[in-house]
Parts: C-alpha cells; structure tokens; sequence
C-alpha cells in the first residue's frame, strides 16, 4: 500500500479533531446534570428517581430524535445538522440555570435531548464520508476518546464552579462551550463539507429508505447499545454516590474514581483503534466480548466491597480500561453491518439504542439506590454488560455470513 499524501494526512487529521470536539461537547452534556445531583436535590427536594428521570427525559428524547436525525443527515448532510445541535446544546443549559421548579429543569433537559440527538448519525457520517479508510479505525478512536473526556470533564468541571459559586452559575458557564465550539466549527465548515445527498434504488443494497430496519443486525446492534448503556447510565448517574456510601470514601475520592473510569477508558480506546486497524482485524465481535467480560467481572468485584475504599480508584479504572477497549471495534462492526448509502440512518437507529438505555440506566438504578442497596448497582452493571455480549457475537456471526454469501455469489 502507498504512503497517503501529507495533504490527505492533514485533511483527515483536521476532519478527526473536528468531529471529536464536537463530540466531546455531546458528551460533556450528558453529565451537566447529573454532576449537580447533590445541588438539585437540596435545592428542589427531590429523590434519587426524580433526579434519575431527569435524564431519562433528556436521553428519550436524545433517542427518538436520533432515529430520525439519522434521515435528516442523509437528506440534507451532517454539517447542518450538527451546527443545529451544538445550538441546542448551548440554549438548554441557559434555560436549566434560570430553572426554578422541577418542570422547568424537565424542559431544559428535554432542550438538552434534542441538541444531543443528532450528534452520532452526524458524526459517523462525516468520518465516513471525509477520512480515508486506512485511519477510519483510528477516527473512530479519536471520537470515543473525545467523548470520555467530554464525560471526565462534566462532574469536575460542574462540581468545582457549583462548589465555588452556585449550580446555576456552573450551568451558566457550561452554556459557554457549545457556542465557542459551534465558532470553530463555523470557520472550518470548508472541512466538513458533505457529500451530495444519494438516494438507494429500490431493491438496491438497502432495500429503499427502509429497506436497513428489515436487516437483523441492525436490530442487533441496537439491542447491544440497549444493553451496554444501561450499564454506562447506572456508572453515569450513581457510580460516585454508590461508592461513597458503599465504602465510606469521600465525595472527592468517588469522584475521582468516576473521572478515572472516563480517562481509563480512554486509554482504552486508544489500543482499542490499533487493534481495529492491525491487519487481519475481523473479528470486532470477539474483542467486544472479551473486553466486557473482564470488565464484567471487576464490576462484580466492585459491587461486593470485599476490598478497602482505596481500591475502588484503581477498580474503576480498569473497568473503564476495558470497556474503552471495545469502542472502536464496536463502531467497526456496526460500519460492517451497514448497507450503503445508509449510514446516517444506520446509525441513527443503531445509536437510539444508546440513548434508550441510558433513559432506563439512570431511573434503574435510582430505585436501587433509593432502596439502600448500592452493591446492586455494580453487579447489574456486570449484568447488562453479560448480556451485551450475546448480541456482539450476533451481529459479527450474521455479518460474516453476510459477507461469505456474498463472496460465494461472486466467485
């Protein structure tokens, strides 16, 4: 294989950063609330399940706008779509920090829901359509890792400025950067231009504009994404209160575990793209399963306190490790199972599936905390996580059939 022109280098690095800042804003949204949890309680005071249905509000309206954004990209191209989110993003929180009763926190976090929907069809469509093939797998890298430092950064960002100042100011000033990404996107729209629009012949790879929800991988994927984020909402909303309480650490200390698990799995995700990328990579399904079986287990470690309160740092982190190491494969073995030119669709339902359990996560795993049991939390983490990877193995199996048949057509 030849050596890719430096200009190209430069073209994909720019198209990489872009796309992953913009992400990483997404994610940084996901957690502006639930790092304030502490805040919102006192000040409204609400139970654990009324915080938890907070972010079931913003993540089933994130879900459904998702599915339908993933039309939207395909018809009139991801960049408009995504300077649409990042608005959204930036007006939500403005209205959380003037919020002075539970339904206006409802609302903002509805406003919140639809700014994030439309961030995974945009994004993946822009890496597919504008990074060469040979450093997709490591775009795909970039955009998890961006995401875990937007998901790091939330709670110290948004706990310091509350602690310093108040939960309104900290909402306030994360209103800042949406609109300061959203300029920088704005200057280097030349990078992100999209491809024109192309509509799928009937009986074509696609079937139609329909045609993909008849694919059962794709309902495969969607169900590992269900699964897995269930999982990642209990981590999310509870990880840091149930470690405080279930080994007597300090909020500080819980915290910093939560960060750790971010930043773990970011490392995570950076020797998961190489294993993406090395030669005779295939079989995504299999480094999936691996990864969340480990981190299955040190979840169940977790949740049982066998160990002192100085362990749960190091025990986070490896979990996060683990699961980071699955993301690039993962986003390959969806790319696989996608039929062309349906990518925004693909992965706009596929990744629905993400926000659907991140809606059900957090209102999960608050009726467990509210019960006094914040073992149960780390040991369904371990489950959701168990069952995902029956569906991983699904959707590798049904891809390489796919794929076999397909070769046995053309010789």
């Amino acid at each position: 294989m030849s050596t890719a022109p430096a200009s190209t280098l430069r073209q994909d690095a720019r198209v990489i950063a872009l796309v992953g800042l913009a992400h990483g804003t997404s994610h940084f949204y996901h957690l502006i609330l639930a790092a304030l949890f502490p805040w919102l309680k006192s000040e409204f005071g609400l139970s654990y399940a009324q915080l938890g249905l907070l972010m079931t509000v913003f993540f089933v309206v994130s879900g459904v706008g998702q599915a339908l954004a993933g039309f939207v990209v395909d018809r009139v191209g991801a960049r408009r779509v995504l300077f649409f989110g990042m608005t959204m993003l930036g007006v939500s929180a403005l209205v959380l920090s003037l919020a002075h009763s539970y339904a206006a926190l409802m609302g903002g976090a509805l406003l919140a829901g639809v700014g994030n929907s439309i961030f995974h069809p945009a994004d993946y469509t822009l890496l597919n359509q504008r990074v060469s093939r040979e450093r997709l797998a490591h775009g795909f890298s970039v955009h998890g890792i961006s995401g875990n430092i937007g998901w790091a950064a939330a709670p110290l960002f948004m706990t310091t400025v509350a602690a310093l100042a108040s939960w309104r100011t900290a909402l306030a000033c994360a209103a800042v950067l949406p609109f300061a990404v959203l300029a920088i996107l704005v200057a280097n729209r030349a990078a992100l231009r999209p491809d024109p629009p192309v509509t799928a012949a009937p009986g074509g790879a696609g079937g139609g504009t329909l045609g993909f929800l008849r694919l059962p991988t794709v309902w495969l994927c969607f169900a590992f994404f269900f699964l897995t984020a269930v999982a990642l909402g209990g981590i999310q909303a509870f990880a840091a209160l149930g470690l405080e309480q279930l080994y007597g650490i300090s909020r500080e200390l819980a915290t910093g575990s939560y960060t750790a698990y971010m930043l773990a799995s970011a490392l995570g995700m950076v020797a998961g793209g190489f294993l993406g990328a090395g030669a005779g990579a295939r079989h995504h399904d299999r480094t999936v399963a691996l990864a969340f079986a480990l981190a299955a287990v040190l979840a169940l470690v977790l949740g049982g306190a066998f160990l002192p309160g100085w362990m749960a740092l190091p025990l986070m982190a490896l979990i996060g490790f683990c699961s980071g190491v699955a993301g690039p494969s993962r986003d390959l073995m969806i790319r696989a199972a996608a039929p062309a030119n349906a990518t925004g669709r693909v992965y706009g339902v596929v990744y629905s599936g993400l926000d659907t359990g991140l809606s059900i996560g957090p209102l999960l795993f608050g009726a467990v905390m509210d019960a006094g049991h914040p073992g149960w939390v780390f040991a369904g983490v371990a489950l959701f996580q168990v069952l995902a990877i029956g569906t991983a193995i699904g959707v590798g199996g049904s891809t390489r059939a796919v794929q076999l048949k397909g070769s046995a057509a053309a010789n």
